[in-house]
């Protein structure tokens, strides 16, 4: 949705088929690389506020992205004169010390975005009208930059098969039952895009962004990777947890509890037949589909003597990181060690010394370290677990790769094994994975 250009894109992909009578947008994006995101750009203003300092450059190009975005598609000024307005009144709020004020200035880019595809499809010819989230019945939990969609949201979506006209919608975020507004996590559109689809019993979710197909490894470290024409839910969202960028971890949930199938497309090459991500697989010849990976990991380690005779530690240790408003990815334990897995950003130095302190004072261990820039690799498929000698392949790769691995964890998962390294080894081991299960 970056420019005028991927708009006249989306009207052409959206009235290709007369089916496609939902339409969900995120905020308009980079027009090239070195480009910035108009959600970062909103961030930045809503955040120089309250330190007193205006960013009158990042309010300035956000304005004239979408005033230009307006004059190449020849709307009329009222279309770009409401964005304005409605981003002048997010300010004005975030000015206020509105609790929740940033959320409304972070979303004016995918209402921004609605406004103009909902204008330009009406000028084209195509009865359209832009759908508010409060309108079309998207309520959420009232946590800001994380909202959870309440059940009875897609009760209220159903209704919106009555409407004729292509309808609208901003993605990004709801409103709570009091009416507030809230955003989702970054990257949201898609998990909009879920829940209308779910709501709607739609007969299928297109999800379109910058790529034919989902690859079965990152890009940026094999070249010309194989592509994946089909995946289950269960290996998407493990993919999607552990790096796939190419769409939100959290988003397939609704489509998945209501069994839609979901087709990931390329907007600027509508025509490719995508990924379809289904419930269930026919049997394959590989039980390995994806190695998925990302960096910026932590493992707080915590060890003491007889620690499995304790009853309670695990959950004193987590209760620790509760109170102190600490999420964990993973948690492998042994008989007198357990180490819980963080994103790095969860603990920062203040914070770590907190925890570190508690642990040391509460649960009277022997040792607890925090061992900082780690990756994770995630091998992902359904039935792995009961496929003869996964693991041995993996860990010869690794060896291969000659990088250590620091820790294993597959626990109950069918779908997926992850292993811990050092940020430094992970593309070789990538590399290497990719060769034993994909060449």
């Amino acid at each position: 949705m970056a420019d005028a250009g991927q708009i006249e894109k989306v009207k052409n992909i959206v009235t290709a088929e007369e089916g496609r009578r939902v339409v969900v947008v995120s905020a308009p994006g980079k027009r090239f690389s070195g480009d910035t995101k108009i959600t970062d750009l909103l961030i930045r203003v809503g955040t120089s506020i309250p330190e007193g300092a205006f960013d009158e450059d990042a309010y300035k190009q956000i304005i004239d992205r979408f005033q230009a975005m307006a004059a190449d598609l020849d709307l009329p000024l009222s279309v770009y004169e409401e964005v304005k307005y409605r981003i002048d009144q997010a300010i004005s709020l975030v000015k206020t010390g509105e609790p929740k004020a940033l959320d409304t200035l972070k979303s004016c880019g995918e209402d921004g975005t609605a406004l103009l595809v909902s204008a330009y499809l009406e000028k084209s010819g195509f009865p359209a009208s832009y759908t508010n989230p409060k309108e079309a019945g998207i309520l959420v939990q009232d946590q800001p930059g994380g909202a959870l969609v309440l059940d009875e949201s897609f009760d209220r979506l159903y209704t919106l098969r009555d409407r004729q006209e292509i309808l609208v919608i901003p993605g990004f975020f709801g409103f709570t039952p009091e009416g507030q507004l809230v955003t989702f996590s970054r990257g949201g559109s898609d998990i909009t895009g879920s829940i209308v689809a779910a709501g709607l019993k739609a007969d299928m979710y297109e999800n379109f962004t910058d790529v034919d197909s989902v690859y079965c490894v990152n890009p940026m470290y094999v070249d010309q990777p194989k592509e994946l024409t089909s995946l289950t839910y269960r290996e998407m969202r493990e993919l999607s947890y552990a790096g796939f960028s190419v769409f939100h971890d959290e988003a397939l949930i609704p489509a998945f509890k209501e069994k839609i199938p979901v087709c990931i497309k390329n907007t600027n090459n509508p025509t490719a037949p995508g990924t379809m991500i289904v419930a269930d697989l026919p049997e394959r010849e590989s039980h390995v589909v994806g190695i998925a990976s990302d960096e910026g990991f932590l493992n707080l380690y915590v060890s003491k003597y007889l620690m499995n005779r304790e009853v309670g530690f695990g959950r004193r240790l987590l209760q620790i990181l509760e109170d102190e408003e600490v999420s964990f990815e993973h948690a492998p334990s042994g008989i007198d060690d357990m180490s819980v897995v963080l994103r790095d950003h969860q603990l920062p130095p203040e914070k770590e010394a907190v925890v570190v302190e508690r642990i040391k004072e509460e649960l009277k261990v022997d040792t607890v370290m925090i061992e900082r820039d780690m990756a994770m690799i995630m091998i992902v498929g359904e039935g792995m677990n009961q496929t003869v000698g996964i693991a041995s392949q993996a860990a010869c790769a690794f060896r291969e790769a000659g990088v250590n691995i620091e820790m294993i964890n597959q626990g109950s998962s069918e779908v997926s094994m992850m292993f811990g390294v050092k940020s430094s080894g992970l593309a070789a081991s990538v590399q290497s994975l990719y060769r034993t299960f994909f060449e």
